[in-house]
């Protein structure tokens, strides 16, 4: 059981590879001709920006990626409009660490970070999603966690380990993924008063397409409003042996209203107010969205909103306040009926199953300097109501029980810099829970935990070229509704039934991070840049919460118990070079997991995965081609029937954005992505991924 050493060798020729190349396109540049407007550049420095450099702003104070004594990825609007995705997961193919648990399908897409989410029991609990700091999430059997559009936000940003509980939430085994919409000044140039953005995209592996309207204002010199639609639909996609996945077909529709009021002095105060809504419908889709299991079909309705009032005062003249107040709703919802399995179960029975989270936010900092350093201490409270809702014909249902989940949580973290060299950030925070299961579950009672999650985190910069960073964190994830409350009836496996499990333990985590991060600039030419972060990580996990092995039972035994004890180690390595003529990204990860008690590899272990991009641009002509590749290992563990070989899948793209002229306003991004039909499987999805599909989009904006 494990990883296949010889497509590892491959993943480490392929870094090499990527080093060669590079060196081999980057000194042909012809240094003469301006810097292309699609190229960010330092404006202090006149150096040309990679993604390392894209600003980080989830981590408590601002700062740019590479400096963050985290390992964190950002995506930004440029980077996820390259993706063309057709689902959200789609965001994720070059982020290291970060594998898509599930399937291609609409409904079925969950996360894994760093071997943290598995098929069975994916990101729910253990990584912590929120959607412009209103927290999501969702959890039923086979069926996704995170349910939306990619034509919603303009950034990502990937906080992987657990490190991030200090902000965000106690249990974030994984780390924590955070999505931000769009703005109406997103769009809105100075001047503007009215911006129009139309769009559309063409998938040829399921003939899906996507329509998509905003309209940005500025209805009076301090408010903006926004307002976003967007159509997406596909038929079953696919794979490179051209079989079909039966219920990946989908209807999508989505949408966000969003008016924000800037005023105060030199408007620097703001309250936003949004609203966002995603819909699937899917008749007779397969009832596994994770995963072909032949369980049936049925038709589901999924409905997620989301509304978010926030207020952000920076107070630039006052050091004691830089205040966020962010108050949100979160209403998830999955309807299904007509399921046509013949399995006398209330999993097919006529449903509804959903979350609704009533939560709020408040944090400060506070800023003080003085000779040579500069503190920023950040201090907050949160709070959050959840409701979970399961509904079937036969009344309540036991393996997915009813109830609230009540947390109340303080933090603090101290961010010292020291000379512009180094960085302390110790921190810690504490979460009161309380759960209460509806009065319908047969011997279940109130249970209140208390959760505490400490860290200390640095980094030295020695100079502008070389820096180290490290962290250790420990975080306790208390257990859900779901493992404390569930129960069932006798079955074939659990003669004697299973009941309520109120004797668990919390899931603990303690985590060592150190790494290094390397920059340099001038380096095949003026301005050019290339930054290298590399991240080595160790995780003891204790007490994980796992369903009862003890099957056959003839007396009733608990429905979840704590047995498992676990190591995850691995290495991440995240590079970029960027220049007028010449870019490339490369993302390489290892992962490793043991469970201590039986040595086996842990079934949520990713296999090893490299991804490559190379691209050029021809300034003169506003365009943009290159190569993508993503390359996997061969693992012998996985959460769905293995070994899986290795794999490795090329895609070429193009994309045009025309700078004067009549076509001055338009994109067109083009791509073939699996150019060689190549069939392949992530040892961690339910099916194998698509085949050779062509992509085509364009997009024309419209301002006055």
């Amino acid at each position: 059981m494990g990883h296949s050493n010889i497509n590892h060798t491959r993943l480490m020729g392929g870094v090499a590879l990527w080093v060669l190349t590079l060196n081999g396109l980057a000194v042909a540049q012809d240094v003469t001709t301006e810097v292309p407007v699609t190229i960010v550049t330092d404006t202090a420095t006149g150096n040309i920006v990679t993604k390392l450099q894209r600003i980080v702003v989830g981590s408590g104070v601002d700062k740019v990626a590479i400096d963050t004594p985290q390992a964190v990825t950002v995506l930004d609007q440029e980077a996820i409009d390259d993706e063309q995705a057709m689902t959200i997961g789609d965001l994720f193919r070059e982020v290291p660490g970060v594998t898509v648990v599930g399937s291609d399908r609409i409904g079925g897409q969950s996360f894994n970070i760093r071997g943290i989410g598995d098929l069975s029991a994916s990101d729910e609990s253990k990584i912590i999603v929120t959607v412009d700091g209103a927290t999501k999430f969702f959890e039923q059997y086979r069926v996704g966690s995170f349910f939306s559009d990619p034509e919603l936000y303009k950034q990502v940003e990937i906080l992987r380990g657990p490190a991030s509980s200090t902000l965000y939430g106690s249990g974030a085994l994984g780390g924590v993924i955070n999505f931000t919409t769009k703005d109406a000044s997103d769009f809105l140039e100075t001047g503007e008063t009215v911006a129009v953005n139309v769009k559309g995209m063409y998938d040829s592996n399921g003939d899906g397409f996507l329509t998509s309207g905003t309209f940005a204002g500025r209805v009076t010199e301090n408010t903006e409003v926004l307002l976003n639609g967007n159509f997406r639909r596909s038929d079953d996609y696919q794979t490179g042996d051209g079989d079909l996945i039966d219920g990946s077909a989908f209807d999508a529709y989505s949408g966000l209203a969003k008016v924000t009021h800037y005023f105060g002095d030199a408007k620097e105060q703001s309250v936003r107010l949004s609203y966002q809504r995603w819909q699937s419908s899917a008749d007779d889709t397969e009832y596994s969205q994770t995963g072909t299991l032949g369980f049936g079909e049925v038709d589901r309705d999924i409905t997620d909103q989301t509304i978010v009032f926030r207020y952000n005062n920076p107070a630039s003249d006052n050091a004691l306040l830089d205040l966020d107040i962010n108050l949100s709703f979160s209403d998830t919802t999955v309807d299904q009926e007509n399921a046509t399995s013949t399995i006398p179960s209330q999993l097919f029975e006529d449903s509804e199953y959903g979350y609704r989270t009533w939560q709020g936010k408040i944090e400060n900092t506070i800023e003080h300097s003085g000779n040579g350093f500069e503190n920023f201490l950040t201090f907050g409270t949160q709070l959050s109501h959840q409701q979970r809702i399961a509904d079937a014909e036969s009344g309540a249902i036991g393996f997915h029980p009813e109830g609230t989940d009540t947390k109340f949580g303080f933090f603090v973290q101290d961010e010292f810099i020291w000379n512009e060299k180094l960085t302390i950030i110790p921190g810690a925070r504490v979460d009161f829970v309380n759960l209460s299961p509806d009065g319908s579950i047969s011997g279940a009672s109130e249970q209140n935990e208390v959760a505490f999650s400490p860290k200390l985190a640095a980094l030295y910069r020695f100079n502008d070229t070389f820096s180290i960073f490290g962290s250790v964190a420990h975080t306790e994830r208390v257990p859900t509704l779901d493992e404390m409350f569930s129960s069932s009836g006798a079955t074939r496996t659990y003669p004697g039934g299973r009941n309520a499990s109120l004797n668990l333990e919390k899931e603990q985590s303690n985590a060592v991070e150190a790494g290094v991060s390397l920059s340099f600039f001038d380096v095949f030419q003026d301005q050019d840049g290339l930054q290298i972060k590399s991240t080595a990580f160790y995780n003891d996990l204790k007490d994980l919460i796992s369903t009862n092995p003890n099957t056959g039972q003839s007396t009733s035994v608990p429905y979840y118990v704590n047995i498992d004890e676990a190591e995850i180690w691995g290495l991440e390595v995240e590079a970029a070079y960027n220049s007028r003529y010449v870019f490339s990204t490369l993302a390489y990860s290892l992962v490793r997991g043991v469970d201590q008690e039986t040595g086996s590899t842990l079934d949520s272990i990713p296999a090893d995965t490299l991804a490559m991009t190379i691209g050029g641009r021809v300034p003169a002509y506003d365009v943009e081609f290159g190569w993508r590749g993503l390359f996997a290992a061969g693992i012998d563990s996985g959460a769905t029937t293995g070994p899986f070989p290795g794999y490795g899948v090329h895609d070429v793209f193009a994309n045009w954005k025309p700078r004067e002229g009549l076509l001055q306003g338009y994109e067109l991004r083009a791509a073939v992505e699996n150019v060689f039909d190549k069939d392949y499987q992530n040892n961690l999805a339910g099916d194998p991924g698509r085949g050779r599909t062509f992509k085509l989009t364009m997009n024309k904006q419209f301002s006055w």
